[in-house]
């Protein structure tokens, strides 16, 4: 609950604002002042609206807004609810394959390849060397350029396949349409 620490605060409302002088800008871009903190803030209590701390000029002063502080802060929340509400989650997907699967199997695994990459997801495709298979690499590129075929059609490599310890690895992501 950082918000409610004082010290931490980064928006200054009325009293709260510490500079002497203040800066008002108008709705329509228009400056008054510098003026002082209090008249400023009775200039704002006079309309009904709070003053608002939008920066400081120079040490001394403020540059300030008059508005319903609590109709900005329910804009601001709205408007962060809306971004995240817009926002595209992608998730990262994992196929496993092992150097010596069988077509059948890898038919399976690529379809379920297929499902992930519709939904939009990247696909970590991972063949796994057993024992004594890792001195023989290049069949483990030949499975993964196998199993890439039959999906190549609506999949694009964003990572070329690459050694990671025991593992093969090589990332999918979908066509854009």
């Amino acid at each position: 609950m950082a918000e409610n620490n004082k010290s931490a605060k980064t928006e200054f409302v009325n009293k709260e604002i510490r500079a002497r002088q203040v800066l008002i800008i108008n709705e329509d871009g228009s400056k008054i002042g510098p003026i002082n903190k209090f008249e400023a803030i009775k200039l704002a209590e006079e309309q009904g609206l709070d003053l608002f701390q939008v920066g400081m000029q120079d040490n001394q002063t403020a540059i300030a807004k008059i508005l319903d502080f609590g109709k900005h802060k329910y804009e601001q929340k709205r408007k962060i609810r809306e971004n995240k509400k817009n926002q595209v989650k992608v998730e990262n997907k994992e196929i496993r394959l092992t150097v010596g699967i069988g077509d059948h199997d890898m038919d399976t695994k690529a379809r379920k390849a297929r499902e992930f990459l519709q939904e939009g997801d990247r696909v970590k495709i991972s063949l796994k060397f057993k024992g004594r298979e890792i001195a023989y690499q290049e069949f483990g590129l030949e499975t993964l350029k196998k199993f890439y075929a039959k999906i190549e059609d609506i999949a694009k490599i964003e990572k070329e396949a690459k050694l990671n310890t025991r593992f093969l690895d090589m990332y999918v992501v979908p066509k854009k349409a």
